[in-house]
């Protein structure tokens, strides 16, 4: 099933840019999703490791 996402002509040019030659507009948009999400968690990993303190694992 599909919908429909109304986006400002600008906007589809940027996305149709982003794509490659045959690529929908839903694979662009889930690859820029996809990409987001990996950089959220490593924007995480980093603030934990930045915080917390670790015990190594041979001290358990």
């Amino acid at each position: 099933m599909t919908t429909t996402i109304a986006v400002s002509k600008e906007t589809k040019e940027m996305l149709r840019k982003l794509g490659e030659k045959g690529e929908s507009y839903d694979t662009i948009i889930r690859s820029l999703i996809e990409e987001i999400g990996w950089e959220r968690l490593d924007e995480r990993w980093n603030r934990i490791l930045e915080k917390d303190e670790f015990i190594p694992f041979d001290e358990l």
